[in-house]
């Protein structure tokens, strides 16, 4: 990633709960650090470590950085949402947590979500007239809440950024590195 442009003062949080796509967070994480950010890994539920979920059964923990009660929205440059079917539908049933994503997007912060990470800006009804991308079976819940939805490695609107899958990860966090460096 040597090539990439330096974020050097720019902290990123990575929003995630147990059952979380486990090279969806670890990487992204890894080379956003590698070109200079602070990462910071918020959870929920007030554990020390979330369990990963990678290749139909459960990975390494992942330590906790910040509980996400003591997270604020305002300390943060950008938001990164890994996929894995389970993380994301656990988010979408804690109020505090899609409150927190909301609040992101309100501030005009940017935030990239991966695989089925899309799934809780639904909630936050940020997706209406933007354009997307996800894991395919999104599709249709996207549309549903008034995303255009296409079939792409990354997608860019604006400072929303989606893609579809762990094979998608350079080209992701290659967009994340533009967008906080430009």
């Amino acid at each position: 990633m040597t090539s990439h442009p330096r974020l050097s003062g720019r902290k990123i949080a990575i929003l995630a709960t147990h059952g979380f796509e486990y090279s969806e967070l670890t990487e992204p994480k890894r080379q956003l650090e590698q070109a200079g950010a602070t990462v910071k890994v918020v959870a929920p539920d007030g554990s020390d470590s979330i369990k990963g979920w990678k290749g139909g059964d459960w990975a390494d923990a992942v330590k906790v950085d910040l509980p996400l009660s003591q997270a604020r929205v305002e300390d943060f440059d950008a938001l990164v949402l890994p996929g894995g079917v389970l993380n994301p539908d656990q988010l979408r049933l804690k109020p505090e947590a899609i409150q927190w994503i909301a609040r992101f997007g309100h501030a005009g912060k940017l935030i990239a979500a991966i695989c089925h990470g899309p799934w809780t800006l639904i909630d936050a009804g940020l997706v209406k007239g933007r354009r997307v991308t996800s894991w395919p079976s999104l599709r249709k819940d996207l549309e549903n809440a008034g995303a255009q939805w296409e079939d792409s490695q990354v997608v860019r609107d604006d400072k929303l950024i989606t893609s579809r899958k762990p094979d998608d990860i350079p080209a992701f966090v290659q967009a994340i590195v533009e967008a906080l460096a430009g």
